[in-house]
């Protein structure tokens, strides 16, 4: 049996409200339960390096596996801060497997 593979969130955020940001991400960890979720980073860009990239925070999210983060993703929980995420934030959110 193969076993599965470590799932990840990374996104990329330009903060428009920092109050609302704070709201947000104050509520995110509670949805991870149940998931095995857990926060890896958050972090500000210091530099690009390389190429373009227009947004000034990321964070990364490790999952057990892919059907982990798209639960945590499309569960009521997660799915009702979405709104208070789009007015606080630019935010591209990407799912990867490792």
């Amino acid at each position: 049996m193969k076993q599965k593979a470590p799932a990840y969130v990374i996104g990329h955020i330009t903060i428009k409200d920092p109050a609302k940001w704070d709201q947000y991400r104050s509520r995110v960890p509670d949805t991870l339960e149940g998931w095995g979720g857990e926060l890896v980073l958050r972090g500000k860009r210091v530099t690009v390096l390389g190429g373009e990239h227009a947004h000034t925070d990321t964070v990364v999210l490790r999952f057990p596996d892919i059907d982990a983060l798209n639960g945590w993703f499309n569960s009521p929980v997660y799915q009702a801060l979405i709104p208070l995420r789009e007015q606080a934030a630019d935010v591209v959110l990407i799912s990867y497997e490792s």
